[in-house]
Protein backbone atom coordinates (compact mmCIF):
# COMPACT_ATOMS: atom_id res chain seq x y z
CA UNK A 1 0.00 0.00 0.00
CA UNK A 2 2.85 2.47 0.90
CA UNK A 3 4.21 2.29 -3.28
CA UNK A 4 0.03 2.99 -4.07
CA UNK A 5 0.20 6.13 -1.66
CA UNK A 6 3.22 7.29 -2.41
CA UNK A 7 2.73 7.32 -6.19
CA UNK A 8 -0.68 9.00 -5.46
CA UNK A 9 1.38 11.99 -3.41
CA UNK A 10 3.52 12.47 -6.41
CA UNK A 11 1.06 12.84 -8.86
CA UNK A 12 -1.10 15.13 -6.65
CA UNK A 13 2.53 17.37 -6.37
CA UNK A 14 3.03 17.38 -9.90
CA UNK A 15 -0.71 18.25 -10.41
CA UNK A 16 -2.03 20.14 -7.33
CA UNK A 17 -5.50 20.79 -9.66
CA UNK A 18 -6.20 17.56 -9.51
CA UNK A 19 -6.15 17.56 -5.84
CA UNK A 20 -9.58 19.18 -5.82
CA UNK A 21 -11.13 16.79 -7.64
CA UNK A 22 -9.45 13.84 -6.05
CA UNK A 23 -11.28 15.07 -2.70
CA UNK A 24 -14.40 15.57 -4.38
CA UNK A 25 -14.37 11.99 -5.96
CA UNK A 26 -13.66 10.95 -2.20
CA UNK A 27 -15.97 13.48 -0.76
CA UNK A 28 -19.04 11.98 -3.31
CA UNK A 29 -18.40 8.45 -1.87
CA UNK A 30 -18.59 9.32 2.20
CA UNK A 31 -22.04 7.78 2.62
CA UNK A 32 -20.54 4.35 1.19
CA UNK A 33 -19.04 1.57 2.95
CA UNK A 34 -15.65 2.51 4.63
CA UNK A 35 -16.23 5.96 2.77
CA UNK A 36 -15.03 8.20 6.03
CA UNK A 37 -11.56 6.49 6.23
CA UNK A 38 -11.02 6.71 2.26
CA UNK A 39 -11.97 10.31 2.36
CA UNK A 40 -9.50 10.73 5.43
CA UNK A 41 -6.86 8.90 3.07
CA UNK A 42 -7.58 11.27 0.70
CA UNK A 43 -7.15 14.25 2.65
CA UNK A 44 -3.84 13.12 4.31
CA UNK A 45 -2.62 12.16 0.55
CA UNK A 46 -3.43 16.05 -0.41
CA UNK A 47 -1.87 16.86 2.74
CA UNK A 48 1.70 15.07 2.44
CA UNK A 49 1.14 16.39 -1.38
CA UNK A 50 1.08 19.94 -0.36
CA UNK A 51 4.25 20.33 2.17
CA UNK A 52 3.45 17.54 4.64
CA UNK A 53 1.40 17.29 7.96
CA UNK A 54 3.61 19.87 9.48
CA UNK A 55 3.50 22.66 7.25
CA UNK A 56 -0.27 21.67 6.83
CA UNK A 57 -0.72 21.45 10.29
CA UNK A 58 0.72 24.77 10.95
CA UNK A 59 -1.11 26.99 8.27
CA UNK A 60 -5.13 25.25 9.55
CA UNK A 61 -3.19 26.21 13.17
CA UNK A 62 -3.45 22.79 14.76
CA UNK A 63 -0.77 20.68 16.33
CA UNK A 64 1.12 18.30 14.13
CA UNK A 65 0.05 15.28 16.67
CA UNK A 66 -3.63 16.33 16.22
CA UNK A 67 -3.36 16.49 12.84
CA UNK A 68 -1.71 12.69 12.41
CA UNK A 69 -4.44 11.75 14.29
CA UNK A 70 -7.47 13.28 12.79
CA UNK A 71 -6.41 11.58 9.13
CA UNK A 72 -5.85 8.77 10.92
CA UNK A 73 -7.82 5.29 9.70
CA UNK A 74 -9.49 5.52 13.27
CA UNK A 75 -9.54 9.57 12.88
CA UNK A 76 -12.57 11.47 14.17
CA UNK A 77 -12.40 14.94 13.18
CA UNK A 78 -13.65 17.78 13.93
CA UNK A 79 -16.14 19.52 11.14
CA UNK A 80 -13.83 23.05 12.28
CA UNK A 81 -10.64 20.54 11.88
CA UNK A 82 -11.65 19.44 8.77
CA UNK A 83 -12.16 22.35 7.31
CA UNK A 84 -9.23 24.28 8.40
CA UNK A 85 -7.30 21.71 7.26
CA UNK A 86 -8.63 21.87 3.70
CA UNK A 87 -8.30 25.36 3.59
CA UNK A 88 -4.68 24.90 4.04
CA UNK A 89 -4.51 22.84 1.27
CA UNK A 90 -5.64 25.75 -1.28
CA UNK A 91 -9.36 24.17 -1.31
CA UNK A 92 -12.61 25.52 -0.03
CA UNK A 93 -14.95 22.99 1.96
CA UNK A 94 -18.04 24.46 -0.83
CA UNK A 95 -15.15 22.91 -3.29
CA UNK A 96 -16.09 19.54 -2.68
CA UNK A 97 -19.85 19.83 -2.56
CA UNK A 98 -20.23 21.54 -5.81
CA UNK A 99 -18.95 19.95 -8.85
CA UNK A 100 -17.29 21.60 -11.89
CA UNK A 101 -18.95 22.95 -15.20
Amino acid sequence: MKRHDDAVIEMLRDDPDMACEYLRAAFDELDEEGGESAFLMALRHVVEAQGGMAAVAERAKVSRESLYWALSPKGNPTLRTMTAVIKATGIHFHDLTHHAS
